[in-house]
């Protein structure tokens, strides 16, 4: 280690401001602060200090996902063998194969759902190339604004080049990766001046434009959600099958046609984005966020109050309305322990919501800022079929109202003040 350290102070040396290669400065400061504590430090009894600062807090949420990348991995893989099993066994393909360089993979290893590791491996031929892409390009604007700007590094984008590629269904085409991260940091971040200052999260934004660019890509009733590996195999999420004007069957469509449990929705073994699947998983980083007091448990426990509490009132209008001899959208019927194992909104509120630089910053604004993603997810679920999620766009307009949120709740608390002492 001293070795390496001795290297780069030497290195220092040629990059700092006014050397020759003063422009490298940037992924020197970036390199240097990850690998070892930065040199330069606030001191005097005027400041707090704190052994977790800005890139030990985003390792930490990185850490948080770790289940969640696990999870990912395992089931795409999983998704993928059991689609590949069922066209083998009803003769719609002779042998399990793929296409393409995964295929020369895959053909040595097998494609058995019960096999973990061909499970795994598998689902990370889809997550690595999706992630080492978002990497690549997300990590080239920020040092590009970071070199313009001559500034260090920010550290926002380890936990943003993780949460995007978590959010990509399995078979996303590559070059739709890079423009989404690339719209999602410029537009979303660097122009409003980088991180800390940005009022959307990077991440949803990038998603949010995919959704609305290429929708086909990104949802609907064909999308490749269950990453099969054979071309012609298309799946349905839960919520989008369950949305289907067509559906006569009900919730019936998730529980018998799709055969999916409430238990197996839970731990995530159901098709759909490649990190959002698993509520168990987002619990587990939910536990070590609030454990380690960068999550907050106001925004997390509101928006779950708010979208159950939300849902729940949606299924008993709807069993009101059907005693009456109306007809009920199906969405209308799904009850409210399914939203939170359904799409993601477990790992939206948990991971998403909980930004600390979009969301609220008053501990009462937390609360109102949680009702309302939670609302608004239910609320964009169950009215609107034709986009069966609701997490991503009620945490951008959750975003958006934050301030005034905070606004309201501070304005509320100077009144109260001046009340109290008679002004």
């Amino acid at each position: 280690m001293k070795f390496l350290r001795k290297k780069l102070d030497d290195l220092h040396e040629q990059v700092k401001p006014g050397a020759k290669h003063e422009k490298f400065y940037a992924l020197f400061e970036m390199a240097d602060t990850f690998l070892y504590t930065p040199d330069s430090v606030t001191r005097g009894p005027s400041h707090v200090r704190d052994g977790l600062d800005l890139k030990r807090m985003m390792i930490m949420v990185v850490v948080a996902l770790g289940p969640c990348i696990l999870m990912a991995m395992y089931n795409t893989g999983y998704q993928a063998n059991v689609a590949i099993e069922q066209l083998v066994t009803s003769d719609v393909i002779p042998t399990a194969t793929t296409t393409g360089w995964r295929g020369v993979i895959m053909d040595n290893i097998g494609y058995s759902p019960n096999n973990f590791l061909s499970c795994f491996l598998h689902g990370a031929l889809y997550f690595i190339p999706v992630f080492l892409v978002t990497q690549l390009a997300g990590g080239f604007w920020e040092v590009l604004f970071a070199t313009v700007r001559k500034h260090e590094i920010n550290e926002g984008f380890l936990v943003t080049g993780m949460l995007f590629p978590l959010t990509m269904p399995p078979t996303v085409p590559l070059w739709q990766v890079a423009l989404g991260i690339s719209f999602g940091v410029v537009i979303g971040k660097e122009i409003f001046g980088g991180t800390g200052k940005n009022f959307l999260n990077p991440a949803l934004t990038g998603r949010a434009f995919l959704y609305f660019a290429y929708p086909a890509q990104m949802s609907g009733d064909k999308v490749w959600t269950a990453a099969p590996t054979v071309d012609g195999y298309s799946a349905a999420t839960s919520l989008g099958a369950l949305a289907d004007p067509k559906n006569t069957m009900g919730i019936g469509v998730i529980t018998d046609k799709l055969d999916i449990s409430w238990w197996d929705a839970f731990w995530g073994f159901i098709p759909g984005s490649m990190g959002e699947t698993s509520a168990f998983a987002c619990l587990l980083g939910a536990i070590l966020l609030v454990a380690v007091g960068i999550g907050s448990w106001r925004i997390m426990l509101g928006t779950l109050v708010g979208a159950l509490g939300s849902a729940w009132l949606f299924t008993t209008f709807a069993d009101y309305a059907l005693s009456n001899g109306a007809e009920v959208p199906n969405m209308f019927l799904l009850p409210a322990h399914w939203h939170l194992v359904l799409g993601g909104l477990a790992f939206g509120l948990v991971f998403m919501a909980t930004d600390p630089v979009s969301a609220t910053m008053t501990e009462h604004g937390k609360w109102v800022y949680g009702l309302v993603i939670g609302v608004v997810t239910t609320l964009v679920r169950v009215i609107n079929p034709g986009y069966p999620e609701g997490i991503m766009l009620a945490i951008l307009f959750g975003n958006v109202v934050a301030p005034l949120i905070d606004y309201c709740v501070i304005q509320l608390n100077i009144r109260r003040r001046l009340k109290r002492c008679g002004l």
